[in-house]
Protein backbone atom coordinates (compact mmCIF):
# COMPACT_ATOMS: atom_id res chain seq x y z
CA UNK A 1 0.00 0.00 0.00
CA UNK A 2 1.48 3.49 -0.90
CA UNK A 3 1.17 6.72 0.85
CA UNK A 4 -1.78 8.05 -1.17
CA UNK A 5 -3.53 4.81 -0.57
CA UNK A 6 -2.53 5.00 3.28
CA UNK A 7 -3.84 8.48 3.31
CA UNK A 8 -7.28 8.23 1.62
CA UNK A 9 -8.03 5.15 4.26
CA UNK A 10 -7.09 7.56 7.13
CA UNK A 11 -9.69 9.83 5.59
CA UNK A 12 -12.02 7.42 5.01
CA UNK A 13 -11.56 6.01 8.83
CA UNK A 14 -11.78 9.44 10.05
CA UNK A 15 -14.62 10.83 8.58
CA UNK A 16 -16.67 7.61 9.13
CA UNK A 17 -15.86 7.18 12.95
CA UNK A 18 -16.26 11.60 13.26
CA UNK A 19 -19.76 11.13 11.76
CA UNK A 20 -20.65 8.23 14.26
CA UNK A 21 -19.64 10.24 17.76
CA UNK A 22 -21.73 13.31 15.53
CA UNK A 23 -24.55 11.10 15.33
CA UNK A 24 -24.70 9.36 18.64
CA UNK A 25 -23.33 12.28 20.48
CA UNK A 26 -26.93 14.00 19.78
CA UNK A 27 -29.27 11.07 19.53
CA UNK A 28 -27.72 8.24 22.36
CA UNK A 29 -28.89 9.40 25.70
CA UNK A 30 -25.36 7.33 26.80
CA UNK A 31 -23.90 10.60 25.39
CA UNK A 32 -22.45 13.23 27.90
CA UNK A 33 -24.77 15.31 26.05
CA UNK A 34 -27.35 13.96 28.54
CA UNK A 35 -27.25 13.62 32.42
CA UNK A 36 -28.15 9.83 32.21
CA UNK A 37 -29.59 7.06 29.87
CA UNK A 38 -32.59 6.56 31.89
CA UNK A 39 -33.81 3.87 29.60
CA UNK A 40 -35.42 0.64 31.70
CA UNK A 41 -34.51 -1.60 28.68
CA UNK A 42 -30.70 -0.48 28.80
CA UNK A 43 -30.28 -0.60 32.27
CA UNK A 44 -31.72 -3.73 32.70
CA UNK A 45 -28.96 -5.19 29.97
CA UNK A 46 -26.11 -3.28 32.22
CA UNK A 47 -27.15 -4.50 35.18
CA UNK A 48 -27.41 -8.49 33.97
CA UNK A 49 -23.93 -7.54 32.23
CA UNK A 50 -22.56 -6.07 35.46
CA UNK A 51 -23.91 -9.32 37.19
CA UNK A 52 -22.19 -11.63 34.08
CA UNK A 53 -18.65 -9.81 35.45
CA UNK A 54 -19.44 -10.37 38.71
CA UNK A 55 -19.99 -14.51 38.41
CA UNK A 56 -23.85 -14.21 38.34
CA UNK A 57 -25.26 -16.63 35.51
CA UNK A 58 -28.09 -14.41 33.59
CA UNK A 59 -31.58 -16.45 33.70
CA UNK A 60 -30.31 -18.54 36.50
CA UNK A 61 -29.42 -15.97 38.98
CA UNK A 62 -30.59 -12.56 37.17
CA UNK A 63 -33.30 -12.67 34.92
CA UNK A 64 -33.68 -10.95 31.52
CA UNK A 65 -34.74 -12.75 28.37
CA UNK A 66 -32.24 -11.30 25.93
CA UNK A 67 -28.96 -12.72 24.23
CA UNK A 68 -26.09 -13.81 26.15
CA UNK A 69 -23.89 -11.09 23.50
CA UNK A 70 -25.65 -8.27 24.45
CA UNK A 71 -24.99 -8.85 28.17
CA UNK A 72 -21.65 -9.30 27.72
CA UNK A 73 -20.80 -6.15 25.51
CA UNK A 74 -22.58 -4.50 28.39
CA UNK A 75 -20.49 -6.06 30.77
CA UNK A 76 -17.57 -4.59 28.76
CA UNK A 77 -19.08 -1.15 28.84
CA UNK A 78 -19.35 -1.91 32.65
CA UNK A 79 -15.67 -2.52 32.61
CA UNK A 80 -14.91 1.13 31.53
CA UNK A 81 -17.65 2.93 33.57
CA UNK A 82 -19.44 1.36 36.89
CA UNK A 83 -22.31 3.93 37.09
CA UNK A 84 -22.42 5.70 34.38
CA UNK A 85 -23.10 4.94 30.40
CA UNK A 86 -19.98 6.12 29.53
CA UNK A 87 -18.77 2.44 28.32
CA UNK A 88 -21.57 1.94 26.45
CA UNK A 89 -21.45 5.10 24.70
CA UNK A 90 -17.97 3.76 23.63
CA UNK A 91 -19.49 0.73 22.25
CA UNK A 92 -22.26 2.65 20.45
CA UNK A 93 -19.74 4.61 19.02
CA UNK A 94 -17.82 1.31 17.60
CA UNK A 95 -20.79 -0.57 16.34
CA UNK A 96 -22.01 2.87 14.40
CA UNK A 97 -18.34 3.06 13.00
CA UNK A 98 -18.83 -0.59 12.14
CA UNK A 99 -22.57 0.42 10.76
CA UNK A 100 -21.11 3.46 8.52
CA UNK A 101 -17.67 0.90 7.03
CA UNK A 102 -20.93 -1.44 6.14
CA UNK A 103 -22.61 1.31 4.97
CA UNK A 104 -19.75 2.74 2.47
CA UNK A 105 -19.29 -0.44 1.20
CA UNK A 106 -22.77 -0.75 -0.11
CA UNK A 107 -22.74 2.19 -1.47
CA UNK A 108 -18.73 1.80 -3.04
CA UNK A 109 -20.88 -0.99 -5.21
CA UNK A 110 -22.85 1.01 -7.27
CA UNK A 111 -21.71 4.94 -7.06
CA UNK A 112 -17.90 6.28 -7.07
CA UNK A 113 -16.07 6.05 -3.98
CA UNK A 114 -15.90 9.85 -2.83
CA UNK A 115 -19.47 10.19 -3.21
CA UNK A 116 -20.33 6.78 -1.41
CA UNK A 117 -17.99 8.10 1.01
CA UNK A 118 -19.86 11.62 1.93
CA UNK A 119 -23.79 9.90 1.80
CA UNK A 120 -22.21 7.08 3.72
CA UNK A 121 -23.07 9.02 7.10
CA UNK A 122 -27.17 9.94 6.15
CA UNK A 123 -28.28 6.39 6.03
CA UNK A 124 -27.22 6.26 9.51
CA UNK A 125 -28.61 9.73 10.65
CA UNK A 126 -31.74 8.62 8.72
CA UNK A 127 -32.19 5.43 11.00
CA UNK A 128 -30.72 7.00 14.38
CA UNK A 129 -33.09 9.96 14.07
CA UNK A 130 -36.27 7.72 14.44
CA UNK A 131 -38.52 7.08 17.27
CA UNK A 132 -37.31 3.08 16.77
CA UNK A 133 -33.93 4.50 17.86
CA UNK A 134 -35.68 5.32 20.94
CA UNK A 135 -33.01 6.64 23.98
CA UNK A 136 -30.12 4.56 22.56
CA UNK A 137 -28.39 1.04 23.48
CA UNK A 138 -31.44 -0.92 22.50
CA UNK A 139 -30.97 -4.85 21.02
CA UNK A 140 -31.65 -3.85 17.70
CA UNK A 141 -28.81 -1.22 17.51
CA UNK A 142 -26.45 -4.01 18.73
CA UNK A 143 -27.58 -5.81 16.08
CA UNK A 144 -27.49 -3.68 13.33
CA UNK A 145 -23.59 -3.83 12.73
CA UNK A 146 -24.02 -7.82 11.78
CA UNK A 147 -27.27 -7.00 9.50
CA UNK A 148 -25.50 -4.40 7.60
CA UNK A 149 -22.24 -6.67 7.43
CA UNK A 150 -24.48 -9.44 5.83
CA UNK A 151 -26.75 -7.13 3.28
CA UNK A 152 -23.26 -5.72 1.78
CA UNK A 153 -22.46 -9.62 1.57
CA UNK A 154 -25.44 -10.62 -0.62
CA UNK A 155 -25.57 -7.29 -2.27
CA UNK A 156 -22.21 -7.74 -4.05
CA UNK A 157 -22.15 -11.37 -4.71
CA UNK A 158 -25.66 -10.79 -6.71
CA UNK A 159 -23.98 -7.87 -8.62
CA UNK A 160 -20.11 -8.80 -8.94
CA UNK A 161 -20.12 -12.57 -8.80
CA UNK A 162 -23.60 -14.35 -9.71
CA UNK A 163 -25.02 -16.12 -11.71
CA UNK A 164 -21.80 -17.26 -12.90
CA UNK A 165 -19.90 -17.77 -9.62
CA UNK A 166 -21.11 -19.48 -6.77
CA UNK A 167 -20.98 -18.22 -3.40
CA UNK A 168 -17.25 -18.63 -1.73
CA UNK A 169 -17.01 -21.01 1.26
CA UNK A 170 -15.04 -17.90 3.10
CA UNK A 171 -18.24 -15.36 2.70
CA UNK A 172 -20.75 -18.31 3.72
CA UNK A 173 -18.76 -18.68 6.59
CA UNK A 174 -18.41 -15.49 7.49
CA UNK A 175 -22.35 -14.55 6.87
CA UNK A 176 -23.05 -17.59 9.26
CA UNK A 177 -21.06 -16.27 12.03
CA UNK A 178 -22.62 -12.58 11.53
CA UNK A 179 -26.56 -14.97 12.12
CA UNK A 180 -24.98 -16.85 15.31
CA UNK A 181 -24.39 -13.14 16.72
CA UNK A 182 -27.51 -12.18 16.03
CA UNK A 183 -28.91 -15.33 17.12
CA UNK A 184 -27.12 -14.56 20.62
CA UNK A 185 -28.42 -11.29 20.54
CA UNK A 186 -31.99 -11.34 19.91
CA UNK A 187 -33.31 -14.06 17.53
CA UNK A 188 -36.39 -12.57 16.52
CA UNK A 189 -34.44 -10.99 13.70
CA UNK A 190 -32.97 -13.98 12.78
CA UNK A 191 -35.80 -13.89 10.12
CA UNK A 192 -33.23 -11.90 7.92
CA UNK A 193 -30.25 -14.26 7.45
CA UNK A 194 -33.08 -16.99 6.92
CA UNK A 195 -33.87 -15.53 4.32
CA UNK A 196 -30.13 -14.62 2.99
CA UNK A 197 -29.53 -18.51 3.31
CA UNK A 198 -32.14 -19.59 1.39
CA UNK A 199 -31.54 -17.44 -1.32
CA UNK A 200 -27.71 -18.39 -2.01
CA UNK A 201 -28.95 -22.16 -1.69
CA UNK A 202 -31.48 -21.27 -4.39
CA UNK A 203 -28.62 -19.67 -6.51
CA UNK A 204 -26.96 -22.91 -6.30
CA UNK A 205 -30.22 -24.50 -7.32
CA UNK A 206 -30.47 -22.65 -9.94
CA UNK A 207 -27.56 -24.04 -11.47
CA UNK A 208 -28.78 -27.69 -10.78
CA UNK A 209 -26.18 -27.90 -7.98
CA UNK A 210 -28.00 -29.54 -5.26
CA UNK A 211 -24.79 -30.61 -3.64
CA UNK A 212 -23.42 -27.24 -3.76
CA UNK A 213 -26.46 -25.81 -2.39
CA UNK A 214 -26.47 -28.74 1.07
CA UNK A 215 -22.80 -28.17 1.22
CA UNK A 216 -23.55 -24.22 1.48
CA UNK A 217 -25.48 -24.37 3.98
CA UNK A 218 -23.54 -26.81 5.75
CA UNK A 219 -20.89 -24.11 5.82
CA UNK A 220 -23.24 -21.06 6.57
CA UNK A 221 -24.88 -23.33 9.98
CA UNK A 222 -21.18 -24.18 10.81
CA UNK A 223 -20.33 -20.43 10.83
CA UNK A 224 -23.53 -19.84 12.59
CA UNK A 225 -22.67 -22.25 15.51
CA UNK A 226 -19.08 -20.76 16.34
CA UNK A 227 -20.75 -18.10 17.93
CA UNK A 228 -22.26 -20.59 20.64
CA UNK A 229 -19.75 -22.13 21.38
CA UNK A 230 -18.22 -20.26 24.40
CA UNK A 231 -21.68 -19.66 25.94
CA UNK A 232 -22.23 -23.70 25.73
CA UNK A 233 -19.18 -24.19 27.36
CA UNK A 234 -19.94 -21.62 29.75
CA UNK A 235 -23.56 -22.77 30.90
CA UNK A 236 -22.40 -25.84 30.81
CA UNK A 237 -18.99 -25.32 33.37
CA UNK A 238 -22.35 -23.56 35.45
CA UNK A 239 -24.87 -26.36 35.08
CA UNK A 240 -26.86 -24.08 33.80
CA UNK A 241 -28.24 -25.36 29.86
CA UNK A 242 -31.62 -25.81 30.46
CA UNK A 243 -31.53 -22.33 32.70
CA UNK A 244 -30.23 -20.98 29.21
CA UNK A 245 -32.83 -22.34 27.05
CA UNK A 246 -35.38 -21.62 29.67
CA UNK A 247 -34.29 -18.20 29.80
CA UNK A 248 -33.47 -16.92 26.25
CA UNK A 249 -35.75 -19.79 23.94
CA UNK A 250 -38.66 -21.02 26.10
CA UNK A 251 -40.12 -17.63 28.00
CA UNK A 252 -39.75 -15.38 24.75
CA UNK A 253 -41.60 -17.92 22.64
CA UNK A 254 -44.63 -19.36 25.18
CA UNK A 255 -44.46 -15.92 27.58
CA UNK A 256 -43.40 -13.15 25.61
CA UNK A 257 -45.31 -13.77 22.55
CA UNK A 258 -49.08 -15.24 21.38
CA UNK A 259 -47.46 -18.43 19.13
CA UNK A 260 -48.69 -20.50 21.72
CA UNK A 261 -51.50 -21.23 19.73
CA UNK A 262 -53.79 -19.15 21.72
CA UNK A 263 -53.23 -15.80 19.52
CA UNK A 264 -54.98 -15.16 16.39
CA UNK A 265 -55.35 -17.38 13.26
CA UNK A 266 -53.75 -16.85 10.21
CA UNK A 267 -56.11 -14.68 8.29
CA UNK A 268 -56.65 -12.11 11.56
CA UNK A 269 -52.32 -12.25 12.11
CA UNK A 270 -51.78 -11.33 8.05
CA UNK A 271 -54.58 -8.23 8.79
CA UNK A 272 -52.53 -7.34 11.82
CA UNK A 273 -49.33 -7.25 10.31
CA UNK A 274 -50.61 -5.42 7.27
CA UNK A 275 -52.16 -2.88 9.50
CA UNK A 276 -48.52 -2.58 12.06
CA UNK A 277 -46.26 -2.11 8.78
CA UNK A 278 -48.37 0.85 7.80
CA UNK A 279 -47.85 2.26 11.44
CA UNK A 280 -44.01 1.08 11.67
CA UNK A 281 -43.65 3.59 7.87
CA UNK A 282 -45.90 6.18 8.98
CA UNK A 283 -44.10 6.17 12.86
CA UNK A 284 -40.30 6.09 11.25
CA UNK A 285 -40.57 7.78 8.03
CA UNK A 286 -37.18 9.20 8.86
CA UNK A 287 -35.65 6.39 6.69
CA UNK A 288 -38.94 4.88 5.08
CA UNK A 289 -38.76 8.09 3.55
CA UNK A 290 -34.90 6.15 1.74
CA UNK A 291 -36.13 2.55 1.78
CA UNK A 292 -39.11 2.00 -0.38
CA UNK A 293 -37.93 3.94 -3.74
CA UNK A 294 -34.57 2.66 -2.25
CA UNK A 295 -36.05 -1.16 -2.62
CA UNK A 296 -38.46 -0.08 -5.72
CA UNK A 297 -35.15 1.20 -7.29
CA UNK A 298 -33.15 -1.97 -6.64
CA UNK A 299 -36.35 -4.41 -7.70
CA UNK A 300 -36.34 -2.64 -11.22
CA UNK A 301 -32.50 -3.15 -12.08
CA UNK A 302 -33.28 -6.90 -12.43
CA UNK A 303 -33.28 -8.43 -15.63
CA UNK A 304 -34.86 -11.78 -16.97
CA UNK A 305 -31.81 -14.08 -16.31
CA UNK A 306 -31.20 -12.36 -12.95
CA UNK A 307 -34.75 -12.00 -11.72
CA UNK A 308 -32.96 -13.87 -8.33
CA UNK A 309 -31.31 -11.07 -6.81
CA UNK A 310 -34.75 -8.87 -7.28
CA UNK A 311 -36.77 -11.98 -5.05
CA UNK A 312 -33.94 -12.23 -2.93
CA UNK A 313 -34.79 -8.29 -1.71
CA UNK A 314 -37.77 -9.08 -1.29
CA UNK A 315 -37.60 -11.91 0.85
CA UNK A 316 -34.93 -10.47 3.05
CA UNK A 317 -37.78 -7.41 3.72
CA UNK A 318 -40.78 -10.26 4.16
CA UNK A 319 -38.57 -12.36 6.25
CA UNK A 320 -37.18 -9.74 8.25
CA UNK A 321 -40.32 -7.95 9.33
CA UNK A 322 -42.51 -11.25 9.74
CA UNK A 323 -39.42 -12.27 12.34
CA UNK A 324 -39.82 -9.23 14.38
CA UNK A 325 -43.54 -9.36 14.43
CA UNK A 326 -45.38 -12.48 14.09
CA UNK A 327 -44.94 -13.28 17.75
CA UNK A 328 -47.19 -10.13 18.04
CA UNK A 329 -45.37 -7.97 20.41
CA UNK A 330 -44.56 -4.41 19.15
CA UNK A 331 -42.82 -1.62 20.45
CA UNK A 332 -40.97 1.56 18.91
CA UNK A 333 -37.36 -0.30 19.06
CA UNK A 334 -38.08 -3.17 17.18
CA UNK A 335 -38.41 -1.42 13.92
CA UNK A 336 -34.80 -0.01 13.52
CA UNK A 337 -33.69 -3.88 12.21
CA UNK A 338 -36.02 -2.81 9.17
CA UNK A 339 -33.58 0.23 8.51
CA UNK A 340 -31.11 -2.15 7.25
CA UNK A 341 -32.27 -1.06 3.59
CA UNK A 342 -31.63 2.50 4.07
CA UNK A 343 -28.63 2.75 2.28
CA UNK A 344 -30.62 1.58 -1.44
CA UNK A 345 -32.66 4.63 -0.83
CA UNK A 346 -29.37 6.90 -0.82
CA UNK A 347 -28.00 5.12 -3.97
CA UNK A 348 -30.90 5.51 -6.13
CA UNK A 349 -30.14 9.73 -4.82
CA UNK A 350 -26.13 8.95 -4.92
CA UNK A 351 -27.29 8.20 -9.07
CA UNK A 352 -28.89 11.27 -9.23
CA UNK A 353 -26.21 13.15 -7.94
CA UNK A 354 -23.86 11.48 -10.19
CA UNK A 355 -25.95 12.38 -13.17
CA UNK A 356 -26.04 16.32 -12.25
CA UNK A 357 -21.97 15.92 -11.64
CA UNK A 358 -21.44 14.81 -15.00
CA UNK A 359 -23.04 17.48 -16.58
CA UNK A 360 -21.18 19.61 -14.34
CA UNK A 361 -17.92 18.30 -15.22
CA UNK A 362 -18.25 18.14 -19.37
CA UNK A 363 -19.35 22.17 -18.66
CA UNK A 364 -15.60 21.97 -17.23
CA UNK A 365 -13.98 20.34 -19.68
CA UNK A 366 -15.84 22.70 -22.44
CA UNK A 367 -13.93 25.77 -19.73
CA UNK A 368 -10.55 24.09 -20.41
CA UNK A 369 -9.91 23.89 -17.01
CA UNK A 370 -6.05 21.84 -16.30
CA UNK A 371 -5.92 18.44 -15.38
CA UNK A 372 -4.68 19.51 -11.69
CA UNK A 373 -6.83 22.53 -11.24
CA UNK A 374 -9.42 19.97 -11.52
CA UNK A 375 -8.03 18.00 -8.49
CA UNK A 376 -7.76 20.54 -6.26
CA UNK A 377 -10.93 21.34 -6.71
CA UNK A 378 -12.32 17.85 -6.60
CA UNK A 379 -10.16 17.91 -3.08
CA UNK A 380 -11.14 21.38 -1.95
CA UNK A 381 -14.95 20.22 -2.83
CA UNK A 382 -15.07 16.98 -0.88
CA UNK A 383 -14.02 18.83 1.92
CA UNK A 384 -16.28 21.83 1.69
CA UNK A 385 -19.14 19.14 1.00
CA UNK A 386 -18.20 16.10 3.89
CA UNK A 387 -17.99 19.76 6.18
CA UNK A 388 -21.24 20.48 5.33
CA UNK A 389 -22.90 17.72 5.31
CA UNK A 390 -21.99 17.00 8.98
CA UNK A 391 -22.74 20.43 9.85
CA UNK A 392 -26.48 19.88 8.03
CA UNK A 393 -26.76 16.46 10.07
CA UNK A 394 -26.01 17.23 13.20
CA UNK A 395 -29.07 20.33 12.57
CA UNK A 396 -31.06 17.82 11.36
CA UNK A 397 -30.74 15.48 14.35
CA UNK A 398 -31.23 18.25 17.18
CA UNK A 399 -34.76 18.48 15.28
CA UNK A 400 -35.78 15.17 14.96
CA UNK A 401 -34.60 12.93 17.64
CA UNK A 402 -36.70 12.68 20.42
CA UNK A 403 -34.19 12.04 23.01
CA UNK A 404 -32.40 16.17 22.09
CA UNK A 405 -34.96 17.80 24.22
CA UNK A 406 -33.36 15.69 27.56
CA UNK A 407 -30.42 17.87 27.35
CA UNK A 408 -32.17 20.44 29.47
CA UNK A 409 -32.70 18.16 32.10
CA UNK A 410 -30.23 18.43 35.18
CA UNK A 411 -28.03 15.64 36.73
CA UNK A 412 -29.46 16.77 40.11
CA UNK A 413 -32.91 16.93 39.19
CA UNK A 414 -33.18 13.92 37.96
CA UNK A 415 -35.21 11.14 39.99
CA UNK A 416 -32.47 8.66 40.11
CA UNK A 417 -29.77 10.43 41.72
CA UNK A 418 -32.29 12.04 43.93
CA UNK A 419 -32.74 8.51 45.62
CA UNK A 420 -29.26 7.37 44.78
CA UNK A 421 -28.08 10.57 47.68
CA UNK A 422 -30.36 8.56 50.21
CA UNK A 423 -29.45 4.64 48.88
CA UNK A 424 -25.18 5.91 49.27
CA UNK A 425 -25.72 6.56 52.80
CA UNK A 426 -25.42 2.86 53.04
CA UNK A 427 -22.73 0.68 53.16
CA UNK A 428 -23.19 -1.83 50.19
CA UNK A 429 -26.49 -1.85 49.97
CA UNK A 430 -28.77 -4.04 48.10
CA UNK A 431 -31.81 -3.31 46.07
CA UNK A 432 -35.10 -4.98 44.52
CA UNK A 433 -37.13 -2.99 41.93
CA UNK A 434 -40.73 -3.32 41.58
CA UNK A 435 -43.11 -1.72 39.41
CA UNK A 436 -41.29 -1.66 36.56
CA UNK A 437 -37.89 -2.85 34.31
CA UNK A 438 -34.36 -1.76 36.08
CA UNK A 439 -35.24 1.89 36.62
CA UNK A 440 -31.63 2.60 36.71
CA UNK A 441 -30.73 3.04 40.54
CA UNK A 442 -28.70 -0.33 40.35
CA UNK A 443 -26.11 1.42 37.61
CA UNK A 444 -26.13 5.16 39.20
CA UNK A 445 -25.72 3.29 42.83
CA UNK A 446 -23.40 0.36 41.45
CA UNK A 447 -25.27 -2.17 42.48
CA UNK A 448 -25.06 -5.59 41.60
CA UNK A 449 -28.04 -7.02 41.30
CA UNK A 450 -28.70 -10.41 44.09
CA UNK A 451 -32.06 -11.93 43.49
CA UNK A 452 -33.05 -13.87 40.29
CA UNK A 453 -36.26 -11.56 39.83
CA UNK A 454 -34.54 -8.05 40.30
CA UNK A 455 -36.30 -6.23 38.77
CA UNK A 456 -40.48 -6.64 37.71
CA UNK A 457 -40.78 -8.57 34.41
CA UNK A 458 -43.15 -7.86 31.52
CA UNK A 459 -43.39 -11.73 31.03
CA UNK A 460 -47.16 -13.43 31.35
CA UNK A 461 -45.44 -15.22 34.98
CA UNK A 462 -47.42 -15.05 38.49
CA UNK A 463 -43.80 -16.44 39.69
CA UNK A 464 -42.11 -12.85 39.39
CA UNK A 465 -44.75 -11.18 41.53
CA UNK A 466 -45.10 -13.95 44.11
CA UNK A 467 -40.75 -13.89 43.97
CA UNK A 468 -40.73 -10.44 44.39
CA UNK A 469 -43.35 -10.49 47.25
CA UNK A 470 -41.48 -12.96 48.69
CA UNK A 471 -38.22 -11.24 48.82
CA UNK A 472 -39.92 -8.13 50.42
CA UNK A 473 -41.53 -10.29 52.94
CA UNK A 474 -38.41 -12.32 54.58
CA UNK A 475 -36.58 -8.85 54.40
CA UNK A 476 -33.43 -10.21 51.60
CA UNK A 477 -32.84 -6.97 50.24
CA UNK A 478 -32.08 -3.13 52.19
CA UNK A 479 -33.97 -1.16 49.64
CA UNK A 480 -37.12 -1.94 47.37
CA UNK A 481 -37.68 0.81 44.89
CA UNK A 482 -41.46 0.70 43.65
CA UNK A 483 -42.80 2.55 40.98
CA UNK A 484 -46.74 3.94 41.14
CA UNK A 485 -47.82 1.23 43.34
CA UNK A 486 -46.46 -1.24 46.21
CA UNK A 487 -47.99 -4.06 48.26
CA UNK A 488 -49.01 -4.05 51.52
CA UNK A 489 -46.39 -6.48 52.81
CA UNK A 490 -43.68 -4.19 51.90
CA UNK A 491 -44.62 -2.27 55.86
CA UNK A 492 -44.31 -4.94 57.83
CA UNK A 493 -40.42 -5.25 57.12
CA UNK A 494 -39.59 -1.55 55.51
CA UNK A 495 -40.46 2.20 56.18
CA UNK A 496 -40.95 4.76 53.22
CA UNK A 497 -37.33 6.85 52.92
CA UNK A 498 -37.87 8.83 49.82
CA UNK A 499 -40.05 9.35 47.12
CA UNK A 500 -40.02 11.36 43.91
CA UNK A 501 -42.23 11.94 41.08
CA UNK A 502 -41.44 12.03 36.95
CA UNK A 503 -42.60 12.84 33.81
CA UNK A 504 -41.48 10.64 31.37
CA UNK A 505 -43.20 10.59 27.23
CA UNK A 506 -46.06 12.08 28.47
CA UNK A 507 -46.99 9.82 31.36
CA UNK A 508 -46.63 10.72 35.58
CA UNK A 509 -44.87 8.18 37.24
CA UNK A 510 -44.04 8.16 41.15
CA UNK A 511 -40.92 6.98 42.55
CA UNK A 512 -41.26 5.30 46.14
CA UNK A 513 -37.72 3.98 47.97
CA UNK A 514 -38.17 1.70 50.57
CA UNK A 515 -35.69 1.25 53.10
CA UNK A 516 -35.39 -2.36 55.60
CA UNK A 517 -36.28 -1.21 59.24
CA UNK A 518 -33.11 -2.59 61.79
Amino acid sequence: MNQKEKRNHYIEAGYLLLSAFAILFVVSRSSLLYPCNDWNDANSYFSVGKGLFHGKVPYRDIFDQKGMYLYFFYGLAYLLSHTTFAGVFVLELVLAAADLLSIYRILSLYLKKDLALLLSPLPLAAAFASNSFYYGGSAEEICLPFLLAGFYLILRYFKEEYPEKAMDGKTLLFGGLLAGMVANIKFTVLGFFFAWMMCIAIAFLVKKDLKGAVKACGIFLLGMFVPFVPWILYFALQHALYDWYWGYVYINVFAYSNLNGEGPGLSERVYILAKLLYWVIRKNLCYFAFVIPGVLWYLLQGKKKRILPAVSMICLCFFLFLGIYVGGSELPYYALPLSVFTPLGFILLGKVLEWIYGLCKRQRENAQISAKAAKNMRHGTFLVCGAAILAIMEVLLCNLSMNFPFHKVKKEDHFLYKLAAVVEQEEAPTLLNIGCLDAGLYTVCDIVPTCQWFQTQTVIMDTVLSEQERYIREGQIQFVLARDSYPDVIFERYELAAEEDWTENGQDFTYYLFRRKD
